[in-house]
């Protein structure tokens, strides 16, 4: 049986459908974010409007055979998916970034491989495709996403939305972007415990109105930490992508990323790796490579460790120039340019990969008893 995550028990749940409704059970709010994984073991609650509901019985036996059917046969649920109203939840549960189809982290082991340059370069390369994306900046201690889309000034506005005041995230280039940078002095060190560090990127989650998105890309903090956690316990991911540089001491630490996340505690798939600054070449010579911080390293941890390899970016001065300026490379026509239009259709397919891991979609007939 393949390693269980929260987004595969989400998929097979869309399977079953409210007849009350015809919606499914997950788009109509009626799966808790709740879903816990202890081995094989899987729980979480379904949400009626009423404990009188007609058709909790046979969809409690509908989730049952979907997670059977599209996930495994091997997953025990028998009589773990327990029956909620929402008179006994204290407010209706809210799922976020319910209309976002697919939501990637960018994460590195260490700080200083270029993750975060990566993270936009993609976000703008996806947008130029032709995608709808979102970037949340959640480096909150280190937050750089402002100053590398030029808006280091912008100011964030507040709208109502469904009886909601959400935030409204700023755009820039086709993407969306929300970071921690946009709250605090960008020249004062964020000082936060850990705690208020995750309350606040939650809000900055749950609490914008990201509308509809192919793509939600997060700029992860460098190493391991309880943000991590925080996103992966708030958000289905649908997997990370995993940005280090050829240097040993570089890859040990995206060893430890990579184990973090295949995980039993945070078990989220990993689309790939991306070897950043894999050689520099000479603007006067561009024929020639320097290999500075060795060769080829992330191409063999990525063989070593069975991971997809979706990219090597070389070393050019203008990516760090044009981020500095607030205008991504990946906006010209360059040969870098080109270099992230190719990572982009590589995440593309890495993200189509996982979604097809599930047999093709077969709905499962709920009746009325």
């Amino acid at each position: 049986m393949e390693r269980l995550y929260p987004q595969l028990i989400l998929d097979a749940l869309k399977n079953v459908r409210y007849p009350a409704s015809g919606k499914n059970i997950v788009d109509a709010g009626m799966v808790e974010d709740d879903i816990r994984i202890d081995g094989n073991k899987v729980s979480f609650s379904l949400v009626f409007d009423k404990p009188t509901d007609p058709f909790i019985k046979s969809l409690v036996k509908a989730s049952e055979a979907a997670i059977a059917t599209y996930v495994s046969p091997e997953v025990d649920i028998k009589g773990n998916i327990a029956v909620k109203t929402r008179q006994e939840a204290p407010q209706p549960a809210v799922r976020p970034l319910a209309q976002v189809k697919n939501i990637v982290g960018i994460s590195s082991g260490k700080g200083g491989v270029g993750k975060s340059t990566v993270a936009s370069n993609l976000a703008v390369a996806l947008a130029r495709e032709g995608y709808k994306v979102g970037l949340l900046d959640a480096d909150i201690f280190g937050p750089s996403m402002p100053k590398m889309f030029g808006v280091e000034d912008a100011e964030l506005y507040m709208h109502h939305v469904d009886g909601r005041e959400l935030i409204i995230p700023h755009e820039r280039y086709g993407v969306k972007l929300l970071s921690i940078g946009f709250l605090v002095d960008k020249n004062a060190p964020v000082l936060w415990r850990g705690s208020m560090a995750s309350n606040a990127l939650r809000q900055l989650i749950c609490d914008a109105d990201w509308g509809e998105l192919d793509y939600f890309l997060i700029d992860m903090p460098p190493g391991t930490s309880d943000i991590h956690l925080t996103l992966v316990q708030t958000l289905p991911l649908t997997g990370v992508v995993i940005v280090s540089t050829p240097q040993q001491v570089a890859l040990a630490d995206a060893r430890k990323g990579i184990a973090m996340f295949t995980g039993e505690k945070v078990n989220v798939p990993i689309l790939g790796l991306v070897e950043n600054m894999a050689w520099f070449t000479p603007a006067q010579h561009p024929g020639e490579r320097y290999y500075i911080f060795g060769k080829e390293g992330g191409v063999e941890l990525a063989k070593e460790l069975g991971v997809k390899f979706l990219a090597q970016i070389p070393l050019v001065a203008d990516v760090c120039g044009d981020g500095d300026a607030g205008t991504p490379i990946a906006l010209g026509d360059t040969v870098m340019a080109h270099e992230f239009a190719h990572l982009a259709h590589e995440v593309v397919d890495a993200v189509n990969e996982r979604n097809n891991t599930l047999p093709p979609t077969r709905k499962v007939n709920v009746t009325k008893k």
